[in-house]
């Protein structure tokens, strides 16, 4: 009898000490999917704060980051990168009437090509990286 009785103490003390194990895991778990995302810097030196780029971007940055979804494959009778005779006969007007016309728009193409964060000097550089006369 006395054995049966330390048989079933131990078999408990082996399922509580798993339960209480199992309990704590849970709880790490919740903490780290509830723990906050970020901090907020305020009134202090923010060591990890990114600083973007200073300067205008190249031609060909601006050309990968918006221009490219339309001017790689000539969407909509946008002139392709690098073909000459369809940016000739849209620079005869001008390198001036043609940047205008990208800033303002025209036909299919939405002002700036809907690049809303490039300046006009990125997109006459962009211009120029198209149709090679950078």
């Amino acid at each position: 009898m006395k054995q049966l009785k330390a048989l079933i103490l131990a078999a408990a003390t082996v399922i509580a000490a798993q339960a209480y194990a199992a309990a704590d895991s849970q709880e790490d778990k919740i903490r780290e999917r509830i723990k906050p995302v970020g901090e907020v810097c305020v009134g202090a030196e923010c060591g990890g704060a990114v600083v973007a780029a200073a300067g205008p971007r190249s031609g060909e940055e601006v050309y990968g980051a918006a221009c490219g979804a339309c001017h790689t494959a000539g969407v909509l009778g946008a002139p392709k990168n690098g073909d000459t005779a369809a940016w000739e006969e849209r620079l005869a007007k001008g390198i001036d009437q043609t940047w205008q016309n990208a800033i303002n728009g025209i036909n299919s193409m939405p002002p700036k090509g809907n690049c809303m964060n490039c300046s006009d000097d990125e997109i006459l550089a962009a211009i120029k990286y198209m149709s090679g006369q950078e």
